[in-house]
């Protein structure tokens, strides 16, 4: 493996962050806190515990999704992307290196930028609300998991993407959705019958659930479903990228 390759594309993204920092880091940190404020200082206070756990501290797992998702999203998708629209993604393809080692710079330089987000956003919650992880290993695998996950996922939209519309259709019209729908400020307990059953078609609902399973100890659905389905979508947006670089899909065109 062309180490220093690797290296030299993660570290271009990642100066790319520091450059950048209010945008890439310090926005959606305050923005997060703002949903802490609103939802668990001043209307958690006012609600019942849910499953035993108070309101302001059970929607942080949630809050945390919402923001891991959308900001590898935006991270790997946006690095990607703009090599495209400048050009120089030909440069970097006709060097000698694989496509794995390409891969593992621009997905790897996006999901520590989401790990870091998450880790300054955990830190935050914990002046707003009391906080408390049952399960510390495991919060941390779904962590890393999602980032990668979800960064893999950000790099097949960028991809995919040929303008700066595309670039933001899917995170805006589709991811944002799925996570506020998938359970972030509630239990699926919570729900109908019915839309407990429509609830459980969304993806999004074992990742906050089990997310949520290791700091509370509590979830909507098991824990080995939820690390089978963050496992699933892992090897199908390997296999999507694995696809798109072999026949060079938005890529020699």
């Amino acid at each position: 493996m062309n180490i220093q390759a690797v290296k030299a594309i993660y570290q271009h993204e990642m100066l790319r962050t520091w450059n950048t920092l209010f945008q890439s880091i310090a926005s959606p940190v305050l923005s997060t806190s703002l949903y802490f404020i609103v939802f668990g200082s001043a209307i958690g206070s006012r609600m019942q515990s849910i499953d035993g756990v108070p309101y302001g501290s059970f929607i942080v797992p949630g809050l945390l999704m919402l923001t891991l998702l959308t900001q590898s999203i935006a991270n790997a998708s946006f690095g990607i992307f703009f090599p495209k629209f400048s050009g120089t993604i030909y440069e970097i393809m006709s060097a000698p290196l694989s496509h794995f080692e390409i891969l593992l710079g621009y997905v790897g330089a996006a999901a520590t930028k989401s790990f870091i987000i998450g880790m300054i956003i955990l830190i935050t919650s914990s002046f707003f609300v009391e906080l408390e992880i049952k399960h510390p290993v495991w919060m941390f695998s779904f962590l890393i998991l999602t980032c990668i996950s979800f960064s893999l996922f950000g790099f097949i939209i960028g991809l995919w993407a040929n303008n700066f519309e595309k670039l933001q259709l899917i995170p805006l019209l589709v991811i944002t959705p799925l996570v506020f729908l998938g359970g972030s400020f509630y239990s699926v307990s919570m729900l109908p019958p019915f839309w407990q059953t429509v609830t459980l078609f969304n993806p999004v609902v074992y990742l906050i659930s089990g997310f949520r399973w290791s700091f509370f100890g509590v979830s909507d659905v098991s824990i080995g479903l939820s690390l089978a389905m963050i496992l699933l979508f892992l090897g199908i947006c390997l296999s999507v990228v694995a696809w798109m670089f072999k026949t060079g899909y938005r890529l020699k065109s």
